[in-house]
């Protein structure tokens, strides 16, 4: 593809906003066009379920680049614009106004969208979700004037608004269907540390409970039914119940999707005009060992970097170590490497000094690293894990092995 070819982005979140910036960095010279629904300057979203709603973090703060920046580069940003269908034959991206763009090639940055709730009583007020900044503007809101807060779901963004919403003085509630906190996310022990943290934060925990309905008088929440028959009082309840890959626009194009858009190494679509980047594709993974899709910043991100490399003729694969992080009131989850498939986790520190990290190995290869509040040890697991360097399970427990002189070369 030529250095001057035309390129149009869907979506700028942190992925699209990153590729943009990067074909800029790699030299690409074309017309880049970033299409965004939301009306609001691309903005970061992880602290939209924490510092945002504390007060801590203004819509102003969490702008990802300033003002100036898009002019600078000379990136036609479109706020508030939708593209409403593609045309992969004529390399064409059709907005809701009705304007067509031509492309020479298209990055499908569009990130991803809330799980549906199955049970009744969702669409009453009070009851809202947590995936961009109008909805934590609202839940930042009606948190105030709210006593009892309900949660359901107990993944990431349940908990991390859970501690926020304790924070304030609320009544915390949390639901969770599984039998134990971010279950899919983390080993036993940091689920185990976690919900004990969440109910000295004041929240309580009803795990393994399901969502029978959510109770409403005069078109308001009132209270949410579980499974067993409970009632618990709520007058704001959150929805955190997972997201799905936003694949419709790509799956009515006629591109490859499962659960994902599905993308090669070099994260290229079914059509070879087409890339996608971020929490909607689904791309080969060495760490899971498959396809799999990742929701993190971090991948977001360097899979933008991968793909504007590849748009200017460099080499590029996609083979990160995943990695991940999590603020609950005062606790820092860090998370370098994938849980699957681990026989066998070893604690390093002591989890009553809330500072320790959980060391995850499959058949003796080290394949995760939990850290609580002990950032050296994350940075050192992203080096262990990337370079497959050799640690036992005895060596990762002992709090006096060197775990940096593992990656170190030998002084000679």
């Amino acid at each position: 593809m030529s250095g001057s070819a035309k390129i149009v982005i869907v979506g700028a979140g942190h992925a699209g906003v990153q590729a943009a910036a990067s074909l800029r960095e790699e030299g690409h010279v074309g017309a880049i066009t970033l299409i965004s629904e939301d009306s609001n300057a691309p903005y970061q979203r992880p602290p939209l379920s924490k510092a945002f709603i504390k007060g801590e973090a203004t819509a102003e703060s969490l702008i990802l680049r300033g003002p100036a920046f898009y002019a600078e580069k000379q990136i036609d940003l479109r706020l508030g614009e939708t593209v409403v269908a593609l045309d992969c034959g004529r390399r064409r991206a059709h907005l809701g106004g009705g304007e067509a763009l031509d492309y020479e090639h298209l990055i499908l940055a569009t990130g991803a969208i809330g799980r549906p709730a199955s049970f009744a009583g969702a669409e009453l007020e009070g009851v809202m979700p947590l995936r961009d900044m109008g909805d934590a503007a609202k839940l930042k809101a009606a948190l105030e004037g709210a006593k009892h807060v309900v949660v359901i779901g107990a993944g990431f963004i349940g908990l991390e608004f859970a501690a926020t919403a304790a924070f304030k003085g609320k009544d915390v509630q949390v639901v969770e269907v599984a039998p134990r906190v971010m279950g899919r996310a983390v080993s036993q022990a940091i689920s185990d540390f976690y919900a004990d943290a969440h109910r000295a934060f004041g929240v309580k925990l009803h795990l393994g409970a399901g969502v029978a309905s959510i109770e409403g008088a005069g078109g308001r929440a009132t209270a949410v039914h579980l499974t067993d028959g409970r009632r618990l009082t709520a007058d704001l309840v959150l929805i955190g119940i997972g997201i799905l890959a936003n694949e419709k626009l790509a799956a009515e194009a006629g591109l490859a999707v499962d659960n994902g858009v599905v993308v090669d190494e070099a994260l290229t679509a079914s059509d070879p005009n087409v890339s996608a980047i971020g929490d909607c594709c689904a791309h080969p993974n060495p760490y899971a060992g498959r396809r799999f899709r990742l929701e993190s910043v971090q991948n977001a991100t360097d899979q933008a970097r991968v793909v504007a490399r590849k748009l200017t003729g460099k080499p590029a694969r996609y083979d990160a170590l995943p990695w991940f992080w999590s603020d609950q009131g005062d606790l820092k989850l860090q998370i370098a490497g994938l849980n699957m498939g681990c026989d066998t986790f070893v604690t390093r520190g002591d989890p009553a000094s809330r500072s320790f990290s959980v060391f995850g190995f499959s058949a003796g290869s080290l394949r995760v690293v939990e850290s609580v509040n002990r950032a050296a040890d994350h940075m050192i697991a992203r080096r262990l894990i990337a370079a497959g360097a050799p640690l036992t399970p005895d060596e990762a427990a002992d709090p006096a092995f060197d775990l940096k002189a593992r990656v170190m070369p030998a002084k000679g």
